[in-house]
């Protein structure tokens, strides 16, 4: 029965999933081209049931082939680093982390940069060279990381890791600008990358996305008590039957996974990681049992009202999504921060 109250209700995930469901139908009717909701229900039902679309409404052209994957898309990037950053602010014991504070997203964004840069593709599927890439520099800056800070601490500890991630951070920032300086026609490109971008993306973009969360997130969330645990210290956490060491390689890897994934896809986006998690908090409390699977919920919905922002805010022209993302996240963190040192 306690296992049972420490999370949510079912009641509760069917409000968060009409909620999620609610703001990905806005985003869908929503854009340069607003569409009637009634439109858009119907082609989305017929697209589901795989039945004939009518041909004399204008959206079967616009919602199936290009804003139904983008906001599948833009849903799966705002779950999963709004999951990463609740997991890794518990993991580190601090609540400046998210999912970059590794290093690992600047490292999946170098990655990416050179596929970009030097059109490094896969026969077939011209989205895998950056996926691939982005995953492989992910994983690389994980294993850089780890190795130097176990060669400094044996223990790993926290202060050591985000150290060593901020001035991997840095490093990885030159080595993108050095080789964007001779990206030559590519840089516009590599530029409205880098800013965060769902623009054209694709069912095979989704399908990605959608299993890297359901692998990587449903151990995330598995981890819930132990990262509980992990907010008493790490000493008491042992104590108490946790195995410190494999609860953090297990949650770091399976965020430099997801992490590569979406910045691969998406481009670099901040603040959906750091300050989610932040205002969910304030909702579920800091119980992770709670705060993460709120965290996915929450974070879909945010970045798909951003990305609804991006589109609109200047139509027909469209900005990049990481600019929403950090003029809002900037100051709803700020407000954080000075609604704690009140407190």
């Amino acid at each position: 029965m306690k296992q049972r109250r420490e999370g949510f209700r079912p009641a509760t995930y069917v409000l968060f999933l009409a909620v999620t469901a609610a703001a990905l139908v806005l985003c869908v009717c929503l854009g340069s081209v607003s569409l009637p909701l009634k439109d858009t229900l119907r082609t989305l039902v017929r697209a589901a049931l795989g039945l004939a679309q009518d041909a004399r409404s204008l959206a079967p052209s616009i919602v199936v082939p290009v804003r139904l994957p983008r906001v599948l898309c833009v849903a799966a990037v705002g779950a999963a680093l709004s999951l990463c950053g609740a997991a890794m602010q518990g993991l580190l014991k601090n609540p400046l982390a998210d999912g970059s504070t590794m290093g690992v997203s600047s490292g999946a964004s170098l990655g990416a940069i050179i596929a970009l840069a030097f059109g490094v593709s896969v026969p077939g599927l011209p989205f895998a060279g950056t996926t691939v890439l982005a995953i492989l520099f992910a994983f690389g800056s994980l294993l850089l990381i780890l190795g130097v800070a176990y060669r400094l601490d044996s223990s790993l500890s926290t202060n050591t890791i985000i150290l060593l991630g901020v001035i991997f951070s840095m490093f990885a920032s030159s080595v993108s600008s050095f080789i964007i300086t001779f990206a030559g026609e590519r840089v516009k490109t590599i530029m409205f990358w880098t800013l965060g971008s769902l623009q054209g993306s694709s069912y095979q973009n989704a399908a990605v996305l959608y299993v890297t969360l359901a692998v990587c997130g449903a151990i995330l969330l598995a981890h819930g008590r132990e990262l509980n645990a992990f907010a008493v210290g790490e000493d008491n956490a042992r104590n108490i039957g946790v195995y410190v060491r494999r609860v953090k390689l297990t949650v770091l890897i399976c965020v430099s996974v997801l992490i590569g994934v979406c910045v691969s896809v998406s481009g670099t986006i901040g603040f959906v990681g750091l300050v989610t998690p932040h205002m969910l908090r304030r909702l579920t409390g800091p119980n992770h049992r709670r705060l993460l699977p709120a965290s996915v919920f929450g974070g879909a919905v945010f970045l798909m009202l951003a990305d609804l922002l991006a589109r609109t805010v200047l139509s027909p022209r469209e900005l990049p999504i990481g600019v929403v993302t950090s003029f809002v996240g900037s100051i709803v963190f700020v407000y954080i921060f000075f609604r704690s040192r009140g407190r």
